[in-house]
């Protein structure tokens, strides 16, 4: 079970970890305000007090030990570049994921050990983008993503003798077969970039590309096996 630490509880933290399926995360929360620490466990989240500028109090919350991954979700860029700094200093592989309000601040925060970072007006801006591009997609995404509480991120191969080899992306009914979004392709014959499919090229599937998807675990599992299934055909559009 994946051990994650959310420093700062706001409304973007709760939409972020209310996704997350309890069942893969142990999930603490931590906010140096006190009636946001107890709105946090009025929603049914495990909470810890301790003063995130202290080291020791860091470690007692099981950074450095057994915490996975850092969420660093303070509404302030100045408090997220020194709990990202701290945290690394005490855990070299810490994944630590910061959100960040000001564009000046991402390059500090990646200079600070950051290994993800969010800019929440970016994301908006490109889904404004994919509605006007793309209403298709955007349209797939609200009703088959938001709302849903149990979706996981996943990489699905396709091997020899599949059914999707030489299907063109275009033609997967991943949404209304399974209600799984594809997010995009990783070709491997020329590398290792996941090519969005917002992208102008309708990518042609080859054995050995990645699918890389996103959905609920159910449906995922049966997309997967039904991907290694040779026997199996999808209706192409």
């Amino acid at each position: 079970m994946k051990q994650i630490a959310v420093f700062g509880y706001n409304r973007l933290s709760f939409e972020a970890i209310s996704r997350l399926d309890k069942e893969f995360y142990r999930i603490v929360v931590i906010d140096h305000d006190p009636a946001k620490a107890a709105l946090a466990r009025e929603n049914g989240f495990e909470t810890a007090n301790i003063d995130f500028r202290s080291d020791d109090d860091l470690r007692l919350a099981g950074i450095g030990g057994h915490i996975d991954t850092l969420f660093c979700f303070f509404d302030t860029d100045s408090e997220n570049v020194f709990l990202t700094l701290s945290a690394r200093a005490l855990d070299p592989n810490l994944n630590i994921v910061a959100i960040v309000d000001s564009p000046e601040s991402a390059e500090k925060l990646i200079a600070a050990g950051a290994n993800k970072i969010i800019d929440p007006y970016e994301i908006c801006g490109r889904k404004i983008h994919d509605m006007l591009r793309r209403p298709d997609i955007a349209e797939l995404f609200d009703h088959t993503v938001f709302g849903r509480h149990d979706l996981h991120l996943a990489e699905v191969a396709i091997p020899e003798n599949s059914f999707l080899e030489n299907m063109h992306a275009s033609q997967l009914e991943l949404g209304s077969q399974y209600g799984l979004l594809l997010i995009g392709i990783v070709n491997k014959r020329i590398g290792d970039r996941l090519h969005f499919v917002g992208e102008d090229i309708d990518r042609r599937l080859n054995v050995g590309d990645i699918l890389v998807i996103l959905g609920p675990s159910r449906e995922i599992r049966a997309f997967k096996q039904d991907v290694e299934n040779e026997y199996c055909h999808l209706e192409p559009k």
